[in-house]
C-alpha cells in the first residue's frame, strides 16, 4: 500500500475542541459572578423573543436581566427586551447559523456581568447547528412550537439530547394543530430521560408559573453556590 503524502486534518474535532476550552472560560466567568445563563434555541419564529418579554415582565422586579440577541442581522427584538425592561446587547453572527463560545464571551465581556441575576442568550434561529456548539451556559432551553408539529424530535434528536428543559410553545393553538403532547414528551423522553417539560402559551401567560418556578429555583441556586 502507497504510504499517503498527505495529511487529513479533521477540522470539525479541532473546532468544536476548542469551542469547549472557551466554553469553559464562560462557566467561570458565570461562576464568579454568580449569574445563571440560559441558553435558549428554537426554530425562527418559534416564540422566542415573545417568550423573553414576557419572562422579563415577569421578573424585572426580582431580579437583575440580562440579554444577549444573536441574529444574522437586524435589532428588532433587541428593542423589544430593552423596552420590557432587560439590559441587552445585540450580536450579528455575519452569517453563522449559530453562536459559539467564543462569541458568547465577547458578548459578555462588553456586557458586563457585576449587575446581573441572571442572563439569557437568545440563539440564532435553528434546531440544528446550535445544539452542537456549547456555549458555557449555565442550562440549555429549547422551544418547540405547537405549529411545528410533534415529530421535532425524531427530525432533529441532538438539539433534544443536549437540552435541560423543553418548552412546548403556543399552546394556545393546540386545537388548530395536530399536536399531541403525550407523543411528543415520549419522543422526547427516547432521546433524552433527564429532560423537563413544560408546556406554555407566550400569548396568553398559560403554563408561565412553572416556567418562571423553574427560572427562580435556577438563579437562587447559582446565587447561593
Amino acid at each position: 500500500m502507497n504510504k499517503r503524502e498527505y495529511e487529513i486534518l479533521e477540522t470539525k474535532e479541532n473546532i468544536l475542541a476548542d469551542n469547549n476550552l472557551s466554553a469553559n472560560c464562560v462557566r467561570e466567568e458565570l461562576k464568579k459572578h454568580k449569574v445563571f445563563m440560559v441558553n435558549l434555541m428554537a426554530s425562527p419564529g418559534a416564540g422566542k423573543t415573545t417568550l423573553l418579554v414576557r419572562t422579563i415582565n415577569e421578573l424585572k422586579d426580582q431580579y437583575r436581566i440580562g440579554v444577549m440577541e444573536a441574529d444574522v442581522d437586524s435589532d428588532v427584538d433587541t428593542a423589544a427586551v430593552v423596552k420590557a425592561g432587560a439590559k441587552a446587547l445585540q450580536l450579528h453572527t455575519g452569517g453563522s447559523c449559530h453562536m459559539d463560545a467564543d462569541m458568547t464571551m465577547r458578548g459578555i465581556t462588553a456586557l458586563g456581568l457585576d449587575d446581573l441575576d441572571v442572563l439569557f442568550l437568545e440563539n440564532v434561529g435553528n434546531l440544528v447547528c446550535p445544539a452542537e456548539f456549547d456555549v458555557g451556559a449555565t442550562k440549555k432551553v429549547t422551544i418547540l412550537s405547537v405549529p411545528e408539529g410533534d415529530d421535532k424530535p425524531l427530525k432533529y434528536p441532538l438539539m433534544f439530547e443536549v437540552t435541560d428543559l423543553l418548552l412546548v410553545g403556543k399552546m394556545d393553538v393546540l386545537p388548530v394543530f395536530d399536536f399531541d403532547i403525550e407523543r411528543c414528551k415520549s419522543y422526547v423522553a427516547k432521546l433524552n430521560d433527564h429532560i423537563d417539560v413544560i408546556p406554555l402559551s407566550q400569548k396568553t401567560g398559560e403554563g408561565f408559573e412553572a416556567w418562571i418556578e423553574w427560572l427562580k429555583e435556577q438563579i437562587e441556586m447559582v446565587k447561593g453556590e
